[in-house]
């Protein structure tokens, strides 16, 4: 009987670079990789901690609150009949998600640079892997939302669309794919512009402001303000995810195409800059 022929794999490194070199067959043939990245990320968020992955819930559930007493209760900024408390935490889970997408690449040379200089492999698995641990993250804090959501529907207090919970991964393709763009052009130019790594976290926070995150839509009327806040692209996917969860909200094609556009963008320029960068990084990081 014959011996089945193992596959040949063969890796060529070289200075010479080309704009349109993405690599992407590589990093497939690296998914192993991707996945052990993947827990070690999510195992590294939670070590040395008292209550270890318990803070998946715990975060979420505090900031909810927290929303409800000040952008509820204190701003009396509505929710369009939805509880305050299962609107944050819908709210809450999916731009945790895509902020994590975004804040964990946007250091990916700075906080790998020593693993970076000791061994090749394709740079562009630890971002898909943050990406996935978001992921992850974003499944476990679902749980929470689903037990608030399942008690408010008992009581007729919430009416999902559930003909468009299909569309869920959808968008959590989206997102994560406008996040994983946006991290790897900033983690490129944090090479060079250290400030930037300082400015991730203040951006992000007046993004999520720029975002119906803690407002619904609704509540800017129909004025400027509304068009201007459409013109962000995380804006229409997170409608879709609360219209299909909430059933408020709305779905809007143009702004979602507008979005889809975006990303595209965001994801090819990125990695486009992403393999550039990274064969000279170590000289400047």
């Amino acid at each position: 009987m014959q011996e089945a022929t193992k596959p040949i794999y063969y890796t060529h490194i070289s200075s010479k670079y080309h704009m349109f070199d993405l690599n992407l067959k590589e990093v497939w043939r690296y998914r192993d990789l991707i996945m052990l990245f993947t827990k070690r990320t999510f195992a590294l968020t939670y070590k040395q901690t008292v209550l270890g992955p318990a803070w998946i819930f715990i975060n979420p559930l505090i900031s909810s609150f927290i929303y409800a007493f000040v952008f509820g209760g204190i701003a009396g900024m509505g929710t369009d009949g939805v509880p305050q408390i299962l609107f944050y935490l819908c709210s809450n889970a999916i731009w945790i998600f895509f902020s994590g997408c975004v804040t964990k690449n946007a250091s990916t040379f700075t906080a790998n640079a020593n693993v970076f200089g000791k061994v090749y492999f394709p740079r562009l698995t630890i971002p898909v892997s943050n990406v996935l641990a978001s992921v992850v993250q974003f499944g476990v804090q679902m749980i929470l939302v689903l037990l608030f959501l399942t008690y408010y529907v008992i009581n007729g207090q919430v009416h999902p669309h559930w003909e468009v919970w299909p569309l869920i991964p959808v968008v959590l393709v989206h997102l994560g794919l406008l996040g994983l763009g946006f991290g790897i052009i900033i983690s490129s130019l944090t090479t060079k512009y250290r400030d930037l790594a300082i400015l991730v976290t203040f951006g992000v926070q007046l993004w999520m402001y720029a975002t119906p995150i803690v407002y619904p839509l609704s509540q800017l009327g129909d004025g400027l303000m509304k068009n201007i806040l459409l013109l962000n692209p995380v804006t229409a996917p997170v409608e879709v995810f609360r219209y299909a969860v909430l059933g408020q909200g709305e779905i809007m094609p143009a702004y979602l195409v507008l979005s889809g556009v975006i990303t595209l963008v965001a994801v090819i320029g990125g990695v486009m800059i992403f393999n550039k960068v990274e064969k000279t990084f170590m000289d400047t990081v």
